[in-house]
């Protein structure tokens, strides 16, 4: 065994990373070095003689994971990455995919399955829709995409239809027998055409674990498994947690409760928060050293987030030291707001902190419309977090669709995509297309068949000779040898199909480039399935010194990263808190977080802007709104702040006051005298 060597640890981590058997529950504050932490106890467990191949490590992006086994192999040297490159690391969805693959048969799951994307999971809903004929009920029925959010709340909260219709799509509530019908027809259909959605690789991981044998197998087969961001997880995550641990207690977490702003995705604080009821004789340590922001930003997010009626409680401390107190904006205009961010930022950058060193922090997306308009009338630079997925872009999808009929060649959703593509393949030859594949056993060269239109005849031949070709033993030299010659046959229809095909091109040179990487199609299409990229932007290597931007986010988007300069805008009740969230205690406790989350990205310099007054435009009249500062800065907390008042010079005539304030009061009192 290599020597291990701990690498700088402070006391809290070194407890934390040594802990021994049993459940561990480290509550790790914004900035104190969490993921540091966690790949220090990965490299102790390998260090006290754990096989890696015996540890899982779950994490919420395949990034993490990687990042976490990188450090933990720099503390054995040289041998680092070949010692632990057996650790089952990843996100659950790509751990269930693997351990389905392996074991998955046993509970009747084809191993060779295809992961439906989001979107493809939205067109099959779409066609369970139509085949139940809810569409054309008098009343409109919910949308495919809000079907699937239905869907995937219940199976990810645990929770009953009616209770998830309840409280989170009230306006879907007459519908909730036609709904269970739908979800029905829904399963169905993927289990036909042998395809699992996302939630269904946690669903089937879960259930997988309900039989008493495979149980035994899967405890057995891991020591001790870790997880990152357990603020996040669902009921599901846990309920799959408490069987993987059912018969070995070696479960350590990390997290942070007053980090957990995922309510929406089904993530449910009550994980953490009850972790050591759930898992008795849980060692709780809390990581209290904070390395990103100076100790003035820390008092005022400790005061901010003690006033959360319940949590694990933690006090940070900064090794930083001293700085300047956060900055809380009172902005007569959103007008004065855009001014006073855009100074801020040029001045910032004057004085050395680049474009790229700061960020633009928003509750929700299109309340930085006016600042973002401003900012390109400036020529600065921005980068806003959000918007089209590269995985989303119908170029991208049709590249992928052919790569997952090649893997699973009865997975209709993606031939029904490749068949549209050819000119004059309609609805209907597509489906009797679909069909002659599926009657011959998943086999193409029935495209052949098609009774259809001399040209079309010749494209579906085309098409099938292609796809076998593809298929034929021995004939893949790899995923990006199967794209180029792909490309043959499909570049021309992106000439055809799409404006501006070009850039579309070099958006497929990417995907090439990425595909190199992998060693097999199923890889691939599964790590895009269960951690896409979100534009081509997250594969590209680092900006070069002449590159920079300022980053606008939102706060969701923003979390797990940092600035030295943060500029919060729109701190105003009813954005944030937004008037949507105000239901229930629970969620106006969650947009506490998100203020907690937002001001503890700042490392040097935080900026709370708050303005007064909104001019609202409307087709018909115009309005001007007014607006009260978020109810979580409430006024015995001003006092961790610096306060100042901003307002742009206008038109109207200044007149300076003559009276003192106590003769104006005088004579209104003298009204009832």
């Amino acid at each position: 065994m290599p020597e291990f060597q701990i690498d700088d640890l402070n006391p809290e981590q070194l407890r934390a990373a040594s802990a021994g058997n049993g459940p561990v529950l480290a509550i790790a504050g914004a900035g104190t070095g969490k993921t540091k932490t966690l790949a220090a106890r990965v490299a102790w467990l390998v260090s006290q003689g754990i096989d890696p191949s015996r540890i899982m490590l779950l994490t919420f992006t395949r990034r993490a994971s990687d990042e976490m086994l990188r450090r933990a192999s720099r503390a054995f040297g040289e041998a680092g990455s070949c010692l632990l490159g057996s650790i089952w690391g990843g996100t659950f969805h790509s751990v269930a995919n693997r351990l389905l693959r392996t074991y998955g048969g046993a509970i009747g799951l084809d191993p060779n399955f295809t992961v439906l994307d989001q979107l493809d999971a939205e067109d099959l809903m779409d066609i369970s829709l139509h085949n139940l004929d809810f569409s054309s009920k008098g009343k409109r029925f919910p949308r495919k995409q809000t079907c699937l959010s239905i869907y995937s709340r219940c199976v990810n909260s645990a929770d009953p239809i009616h209770h998830t219709l309840a409280a989170f799509f009230p306006w879907c509530i007459e519908w909730e027998q036609e709904l269970r019908r739908l979800f029905t027809s829904y399963t169905e259909a993927k289990q036909e055409r042998h395809v699992l959605d996302y939630d269904d690789l946690l669903l089937y991981w879960f259930h997988l674990l309900g039989d008493e044998t495979l149980a035994r197998i899967l405890n057995e087969r891991f020591d001790h498994i870790l997880v990152d961001e357990y603020q996040d997880t669902n009921r599901l995550q846990a309920s799959i947690l408490h069987r993987m641990r059912s018969l070995n207690r070696n479960l350590t977490v990390v997290g942070d409760d007053a980090q957990s702003i995922y309510s929406f995705r089904a993530a449910a604080i009550g994980n953490i928060l009850n972790f050591p009821a759930e898992f008795p004789g849980t060692t709780v340590i809390a990581l209290e050293t904070n390395y990103r922001s100076t100790q003035p930003i820390l008092d005022a997010t400790n005061r901010i987030i003690e006033l959360s009626p319940r949590r694990h409680a933690k006090e940070l401390r900064s090794v930083k030291g001293e700085g300047p107190k956060p900055a809380l904006i009172t902005c007569e205009r959103e007008e004065d707001q855009t001014d006073f961010v855009v100074e801020k930022v040029l001045e910032h950058n004057e004085h050395g902190l680049g474009l790229r060193r700061q960020a633009i922090l928003v509750r929700t997306a299109y309340w930085s419309d006016h600042l973002e308009i401003e900012l390109t009338r400036r020529n600065i630079p921005y980068r806003k977090y959000g918007g089209l997925k590269f995985l989303e872009a119908a170029h991208i999808k049709d590249l992928m669709s052919f790569l997952r009929v090649l893997e699973n060649p009865r997975d209709q959703l993606a031939l029904t995509r490749i068949l549209r593509l050819l000119e004059g393949v309609g609805p209907a030859i597509a489906k009797r297309a679909c069909e002659a594949v599926s009657e011959f056993g998943g086999d193409v060269a029935a495209l052949k068949s098609i009774t259809a239109p001399a040209p079309v005849e010749a494209e579906l031949a085309k098409l099938a000779n292609l796809i076998s070709s593809l298929t034929m033993k021995g004939t893949s030299g790899g995923v990006a040898l199967d794209i180029e010659r792909i490309r043959s046959f499909y570049d021309p229809l992106v000439e055809r199909l799409y404006e501006n095909p070009d850039p579309r091109k070099r958006d497929l040179d990417q995907l090439e480039q990425i595909s190199s990487a992998y060693s097999s199609r199923q890889l691939f299409l599964t790590e895009l399935a269960l951690d896409p990229p979100q534009s081509t932007s997250d594969l590209a290597g680092p900006p070069s010194k002449d590159d920079d931007w300022l980053t606008v986010s939102t706060i969701h988007s923003a979390k797990g990263c940092e600035w030295d300069v943060v500029y919060l805008i729109h701190a105003s009740d009813g954005i944030l808190p937004s008037d949507l969230a105000t239901g229930d205690a629970d969620q106006i406790e969650e947009e506490r977080r998100l203020l907690y989350v937002a001001c503890t990205r700042a490392k040097r310099y935080l900026y709370v802007l708050h303005p007064l007054r909104y001019y609202l435009k409307g087709r018909h009249s115009h309005s001007h709104l007014y607006s009260q500062l978020t109810r979580f800065i409430p006024h015995e907390l001003k006092s961790c702040f610096q306060l100042d008042r901003r307002t742009r010079a206008v038109s109207e005539p200044q007149i300076a006051a003559s009276l003192r304030v106590s003769d104006i009061q005088k004579s209104i009192r003298g009204i009832w005298e």
